[in-house]
């Protein structure tokens, strides 16, 4: 599989560049509680008498996850998988670290399956994207999904983090202090943070409706979720990448309009949607990047949050010939839907 889209020029291009109405969606204290029970799984808890100790902060990723991921010597050798770099990780999530349900006919959860990784899809300053297949070998049950890992707090920019955390707190003083202090152990809880918030942001948008991949898991701060793109690896362009004449303006801007309406009813806004941050693939237009939702009920700039985000994404469409009267129009709209007026 790894030589079939390694000999593409579709594994090429993404290795350079890089609905109805659903349930309702997960409350506040299901987020806190979700987020609470991964962190407490995964993450080492520092020294009770030395909380700044990075001696401490450090343990390995075998300690986090129970499993041992050093090579297979001898007898062990014979568990490993019969092709690929790993098996499915499914089971290594817990049942609030797994996608809400019903889950797409397309997600894999056999035990016996494979993950094999395939690329990079686009590299970021918080997380990097990398391609992946889950497949049950000797059989067609095979995916493709993205996975974003963010990045360790040796390799990763925390330029949004101060306002990202601001009220936020682990259940866990210890850890707590250790984010406030930025010490290696708090720099990886904060990174922990940044992916839970991020899969229970999709968790909740998917079930409301918004066109946003659908979330398959979450380990750590790895989370596994829908790729948008064909078969073959070929990821789908971002929105700013698409050629006016490859674009049917007035659908996707529909399309934006009633998922942003969906976000706004549930009293949310994206927080930092631009052209960038949006996907098309066959002229479905898909929501990214979500883990900065603001609830624009209690925030205080709530307001501007919904304005921002669409005046943002409506300057591109007005380049392309959009009526500028419908970014307003757009605008009201969801300050009515979030009974902001």
């Amino acid at each position: 599989m790894r030589e079939r889209f390694a000999d593409s020029d579709s594994f090429a291009r993404i290795r350079s560049k890089g609905s109805n109405r659903r349930n309702k969606g997960l409350d506040d204290e299901g987020f806190d509680v979700a987020f609470a029970e991964y962190a407490t799984r995964f993450w080492p808890q520092p020294d009770e008498h030395n909380d700044d100790n990075n001696d401490n902060d450090n343990d390995n990723d075998a300690d986090r996850t129970g499993q041992d991921d050093s090579p297979a010597t001898g007898a062990a050798a014979v568990d490993g998988p019969p092709e690929g770099d790993r098996w499915s990780t499914w089971d290594r999530s817990s049942p609030t670290e797994k996608g809400p349900e019903p889950r797409p006919g397309w997600v894999v959860t056999e035990l016996a399956a494979v993950d094999t990784e395939l690329g990079i899809v686009k590299t970021g300053k918080e997380a990097d994207v990398f391609l992946i297949e889950r497949a049950v070998p000797g059989t067609d049950r095979r995916t493709l999904m993205a996975a974003k890992r963010y990045r360790d707090g040796q390799h990763r920019m925390f330029h949004r983090d101060s306002g990202y955390l601001e009220g936020r707190s682990h259940k866990e003083s210890r850890v707590s202090r250790a984010m406030a202090k930025r010490t290696a152990f708090g720099k990886e809880a904060i990174a922990g943070q940044w992916a839970g918030a991020e899969f229970a942001a999709l968790s909740r948008l998917w079930l409301a409706g918004v066109a946003v991949p659908y979330p398959v898991q979450i380990l750590g701060t790895e989370i596994l979720m829908e790729f948008i793109g064909d078969p073959s690896g070929t990821a789908a362009p971002r929105l700013a990448q698409l050629r006016s004449e490859d674009a049917d303006l007035d659908d996707l801007w529909e399309q934006l309009g009633a998922s942003l309406s969906l976000l706004a009813r549930d009293g949310r806004a994206h927080g930092d949607l631009s052209a960038y941050n949006i996907l098309v693939h066959e002229g479905r237009l898909v929501i990214i990047d979500v883990p900065q939702i603001v609830d624009v009920i209690a925030n205080p700039r709530g307001r501007s949050f919904l304005d921002r985000d669409v005046r943002n994404v409506g300057a591109w469409f007005v380049s392309r010939g959009l009526a500028e009267r419908r970014v307003e129009e757009l605008a009201r709209a969801l300050a009515f839907d979030a009974r902001l007026d």
